[in-house]
C-alpha cells in the first residue's frame, strides 16, 4: 500500500514521464465545444481514452450523445472497433452521471507498478490519435447549434 502523498508523487510522475516519451499537444478540454472534451485516465487498475460528455442538462447531454451514436459505425469500422458508449457513466470522485464514450487499455495496468506504464503511454498514444482524429473529422456535425 502507498499512502496518500507516495500515491500523489506516483501519479504525477506517471504523467510527467508520459508527458517527455510522448511529447505533443492534445486537444483534449479544448474542444471548442462546451461541456465536451477528451480525455486520458489512468488509476490503479485501469487506463481508458475517453470523450466525456458533460453537460449539466441532461437533455442537452443526451441530445450530443445521439450524435455520437448516430456515428458509432464509422467510429468502431474506421477508428476504433473496441470503443464502448455509456450514456450513464457514474464519477465516483464527484458523483456526476455524464455521458462517456471510450476505449479501455486490456492489458494489466495500475499507475502505481511501473512495470506497466509504457504499456499504457503507447496505448494512450494511439488510441487517443484515432479518437482525436475522429473527433476532428466529425466535430461540425457532433456540435450542438444553438
Amino acid at each position: 500500500m502507498f499512502s496518500k502523498e507516495e500515491s500523489r508523487q506516483l501519479r504525477e510522475l506517471f504523467w510527467t514521464s508520459y508527458g517527455k516519451s510522448f511529447p505533443r499537444k492534445w486537444l483534449l478540454y479544448n474542444t471548442k465545444i462546451k461541456d465536451l472534451s477528451l480525455k486520458f485516465q489512468a488509476d490503479r487498475k485501469t487506463a481508458l481514452v475517453c470523450i466525456d460528455i458533460e453537460n449539466e442538462d441532461e437533455y442537452d447531454r443526451l441530445e450530443q450523445f445521439e450524435k455520437f451514436e448516430s456515428l458509432k459505425s464509422i467510429l468502431e469500422t474506421e477508428y476504433l472497433p473496441e470503443v464502448i458508449y455509456d450514456d450513464d457513466y457514474y464519477l465516483e470522485k464527484s458523483g456526476k452521471s455524464i455521458c462517456r464514450i471510450y476505449v479501455k487499455h486490456t492489458e494489466k495496468f495500475s499507475i502505481h507498478n511501473k512495470d506497466t506504464w509504457r504499456a499504457a503511454y503507447e496505448f494512450f498514444n494511439k488510441h487517443m490519435d484515432l479518437l482525436e482524429t475522429f473527433f476532428i473529422e466529425y466535430k461540425d456535425f457532433i456540435e450542438i447549434k444553438s
